[in-house]
């Protein structure tokens, strides 16, 4: 692999970055509209890893990220919903739209903070799709910004000293999205971010 300059972590394939992801690593990687960070959501000590670099609280939740509606099997509850509801969730994956779904017990409450659901999205980036595929499940996928600062669009957005904490970077750009994939919840519809 080739080396970067000092501050920049390794560029990985998905495979490298699986394995690190599998040792409770936290990596970065493009998204459909921002750099995100990510991490084993399973993985406690992973995740408040990754909420310390980015000073989120923990009560505010995480994003969910998979390549295929199966892979969040066991981890939503969709008798929750109607047929309806379930209907306009499904329909509108692959793609840039994450929804509030309720969790099963299997969710743990360093994903969900506070909330009865959980955000979920099964994206149509293929880096993304990479790295859920090989990674076996869903990862973390949270913008690769400290609290309160803009997300990086570019590699030469991202924050320095965050970028130097992560593990590795995973090649690839970012979509084309002019902002972060809209929020709703999946039993109203009410949009909580666009």
């Amino acid at each position: 692999m080739c080396r970067y300059p000092v501050g920049m972590p390794e560029m990985l394939t998905p495979a490298d970055a699986c394995t690190l992801l599998r040792r409770g690593g936290v990596i970065g990687y493009p998204t459909e509209a921002v750099w995100g960070v990510g991490c084993d959501p399973m993985d406690e000590a992973a995740v408040q890893r990754l909420l310390r670099l980015k000073q989120r609280p923990v009560e505010k939740g995480l994003i969910l990220v998979a390549a295929c509606v199966e892979q969040l099997d066991g981890l939503l509850a969709w008798d929750a919903l109607s047929s309806a509801q379930q209907d306009v969730v499904r329909t509108s994956w692959p793609g840039p739209n994450t929804w509030i779904v309720p969790a099963t017990s299997r969710v743990p409450h360093w994903i969900t903070g506070t909330h009865a659901g959980v955000a979920v999205r099964v994206s149509a980036h293929p880096v993304v799709i990479a790295l859920c595929e090989r990674f076996g499940g869903v990862l973390v996928s949270t913008s690769a910004n400290p609290a309160g600062a803009p997300p990086p669009v570019e590699l030469d957005d991202f924050d320095a000293a965050l970028r130097a904490a992560l593990d590795g970077l995973v090649a690839g750009r970012t979509g084309d999205l002019a902002r972060p994939t809209a929020i709703r919840d999946a039993r109203t519809g009410e949009a909580l971010r666009l």
